[in-house]
This record gives structure tokens, C-alpha cells and sequence, in this order.
């Protein structure tokens, strides 16, 4: 595995810094060498938050990413900060419930999924994000979705089982989905 940079940028609730926490746990638990910088606005929900999440075999120098091999753009507003850092033969990941505009870049691979719609109608309103981790783990040729429920079952607190099968139900959502 080459050193893999994913940014996750959205509006405070939308589980932005769950996401990251998530892969960087995904490649803990596959004995990768892992950095999670999370980053929030002071008003946190409704305010902005994005998430640096670095995947490496080699340690990682600094947490901060400049160049995103991977953007995950859960609003407008992060789309369009962020879709020119993307590395050229990056791919861009976005919500395509909340964000209804053409990427005009063409050097970058663009997934767009309907996460909130797709979460809203399976009463699962607050896992669009984890709808889009399942799709970003069956798309990115550096990732893999053996390993989430494992992971899933691991960072998911005790007192909140329950929501172990829904982060699962979730991820095989966005795994499943088909442009």
C-alpha cells in the first residue's frame, strides 16, 4: 500500500470526524501506520469540520494534508474549497443529495452517491457518512472492506451496540451501491 491521503470536509453533525476516526481505526487494526487530525469550526454542529486521515506502510511525517489522493465532500460548501487540492488521478467522493453541481475537472475519478437520501429512507438519517465510507472502500484500489465490522464493533461504545448493525447496514449501503 502506497501512502494513501483521504480529506472528509462537511457540516458539523454529518459524522465527518466519526469517518475519519473510522478508516484510521480500519487501518490500525490492519497494522498500518495512521494519522487522524480532526479540525471543526467552535459552533460544531451546523458549523464546518473536516478530517485529515493518512493510511501508510511507512510512518507518517506529518498529519496535515495538502494534496488529497481522496476528497469526501459531504456539502457544497467543501466541495468547492477543497476539489482543486485533489492529486491529479485522485478521486472525489460526495454527497450527491446535498451537492447538485458538475466536477469540470477530468484528471480526477468522481463518485457521487445519494448518502442523506439513501440514509433518510432506511431510517438511518445520521450514517450518510458511513454510506459513503462502504463506497469508498469498495472503490479505492488502495482500501478494502474486509475489516469493518471488526472495526465497527471496536469503535462503537458498548453502551451504543444497537448502532453496530446500523454502521454496518450503512457501509453494505454504500459497498452495494452502483453509480
Amino acid at each position: 500500500m502506497k501512502t494513501t491521503q483521504i480529506l472528509i470536509a462537511g457540516f458539523g453533525g454529518q459524522g465527518i470526524l466519526f469517518a475519519g476516526k473510522f478508516l484510521a481505526y480500519k487501518g490500525l487494526l490492519e497494522d498500518k501506520q495512521v494519522s487522524w487530525l480532526p479540525s471543526y469550526g467552535p459552533e460544531m454542529r451546523g458549523g464546518t469540520a473536516n478530517c485529515n486521515v493518512i493510511l501508510s506502510e511507512t510512518p507518517v511525517g506529518s498529519p496535515i494534508i495538502t494534496d488529497p489522493d481522496v476528497l469526501v465532500a459531504m456539502n457544497l460548501p467543501s466541495l468547492e474549497k477543497y476539489i482543486d487540492t485533489v492529486v491529479p488521478g485522485g478521486q472525489v467522493y460526495l454527497d450527491s443529495s446535498l451537492i447538485n453541481t458538475q466536477i469540470k475537472r477530468t484528471d480526477v475519478q468522481v463518485f457521487s452517491i445519494p448518502a442523506t437520501a439513501m440514509a433518510k429512507e432506511r431510517d438511518m438519517a445520521s450514517l450518510a457518512n458511513m454510506i459513503i465510507m462502504g463506497h469508498l472502500l469498495q472503490n479505492h484500489p488502495e482500501l478494502t472492506f474486509e475489516g469493518t465490522a471488526e472495526t465497527v464493533q471496536k469503535l462503537v461504545p458498548a453502551k451504543k451496540a444497537a448502532l453496530v448493525e446500523l454502521n454496518m447496514n450503512a457501509l453494505m449501503l454504500g459497498k452495494e451501491y452502483k453509480q
